[in-house]
C-alpha cells in the first residue's frame, strides 16, 4: 500500500501558516538557547570539518551552484531588497565595534614614502598595511 502524503503545495501552505503564527515561540527559543547552542556547536566542530571535506571530495559546492541563479536572483531581489536597509541599520553598532580595531591599526601605521607608479616602494606600503591587518586579525 502506498504511503499517504499531502501534496507539496498543501505542505508548503501549512508550513507558512504555522511559521507565521510562531514568532513569539521563535524569539523565546532563540533567547533561551545561547549557552546550549554554543556548547553543541563547539562540540560539533569535528563533524563540520568532516562534512566539509566530504563535500569538497564529492564536488557538492559546484553541484549546488548549478541551476541556483534564478532562485538566488528572485530571493535577493524580493526578500533581500526589503531586508537590506533595515538589516544594515540594525547591524551598524556591531559593524562599528568589529571594524574599529582595524581602522585604529591602519591609523597607527607609518608607511614608507611613495614611489613612482608601479615601483617596489608602493608595494612595500601595501605590504605594511596587509601585514598589520593580518596581525590585528590574529591577535583579536
Amino acid at each position: 500500500m502506498a504511503i499517504q502524503v499531502k501534496s507539496a503545495a498543501a505542505s508548503a501552505a501549512l508550513f507558512v501558516s504555522r511559521a507565521s503564527a510562531a514568532g513569539a515561540q521563535y524569539t523565546q527559543g532563540v533567547q533561551n538557547a545561547g549557552a546550549t547552542w554554543q556548547a553543541n556547536t563547539t562540540a560539533a566542530a569535528p563533524n563540520w570539518a568532516a562534512g566539509v571535506q566530504q563535500a569538497i571530495t564529492d564536488g557538492r559546492f559546484a553541484n549546488g551552484v548549478q541551476g541556483a541563479q534564478s532562485k538566488y536572483q528572485t530571493n535577493a531581489a524580493g526578500k533581500g531588497s526589503r531586508n537590506y536597509v533595515p538589516g544594515v541599520s540594525a547591524a551598524g553598532p556591531a559593524w562599528q565595534q568589529a571594524t574599529g580595531p582595524y581602522l585604529n591599526t591602519i591609523a597607527g601605521l607609518t608607511l614608507p614614502p611613495k614611489g613612482p607608479t608601479g615601483s617596489p616602494q608602493n608595494i612595500q606600503r601595501v605590504s605594511a598595511v596587509a601585514d598589520a591587518l593580518r596581525q590585528q586579525k590574529l591577535n583579536s
